[in-house]
C-alpha cells in the first residue's frame, strides 16, 4: 500500500511539474491579422518632423497571415488600383517583406526590387513599417492600426 501511495504521489508531481514547465511562454506581438494605414511620419533622420493623415478616400489594407503578406490601395485621384502579394517575417526590431506578384506597376517594380526590409514598432493595435536610408536614418513610415 505504502508504494502504491508513493507512486500516486510521485505521478501528481510530475503532472504538476508538466502543467508549470509547458505554460505558454510570453510571446512577441503577432503581425497576424488585418490592418488599414492611418497616417505617415516624416523624419529628421530619428525624430518624427510631421505627421500626414492618410488623405480623404484613399484606403491601404494590409494582411497578414500565416508568413504570407497581401497588401491593397486604392486612391480616388487614381484610377488604377496597387495591390501585392508575397512573403514576410518579422524581427524583434524588423519586418521583411518579399513580394512575389503584384499589379502591373508592381511588377515593374519587382524588376528591381522584391525584398522590403523596414524598421518595425509594433504594438497590439498598431505597427509603424519605417523606411530608412543607406547610413539607417529613419526617413519616413506608414502607420497602421489593427482593423481584424
Amino acid at each position: 500500500m505504502k508504494k502504491f501511495l508513493g507512486l500516486v504521489l510521485m505521478m501528481m508531481l510530475l503532472a504538476t511539474a508538466a502543467a508549470v514547465t509547458s505554460a505558454k511562454p510570453n510571446t512577441m506581438h503577432t503581425m497576424e491579422g488585418t490592418w488599414e494605414l492611418e497616417s505617415f511620419y516624416n523624419y529628421d533622420g530619428q525624430d518624427i518632423t510631421d505627421t500626414i493623415p492618410a488623405p480623404k478616400g484613399y484606403r491601404q489594407v494590409k494582411m497578414y497571415y500565416d508568413g504570407h503578406v497581401m497588401w491593397s490601395r486604392t486612391d480616388p485621384n487614381d484610377t488604377i488600383g496597387r495591390f501585392g502579394y508575397g512573403s514576410y517575417y518579422i524581427t524583434d526590431s524588423e519586418l521583411i517583406e518579399t513580394i512575389e506578384y503584384g499589379d502591373y506597376g508592381m511588377m515593374r517594380a519587382l524588376d528591381t526590387l522584391r525584398n522590403f526590409t523596414f524598421e518595425l514598432d509594433l504594438k497590439d493595435n498598431n505597427f509603424s513599417q519605417i523606411t530608412q536610408d543607406a547610413e539607417g536614418n529613419r526617413t519616413f513610415s506608414e502607420n497602421y492600426k489593427r482593423i481584424d
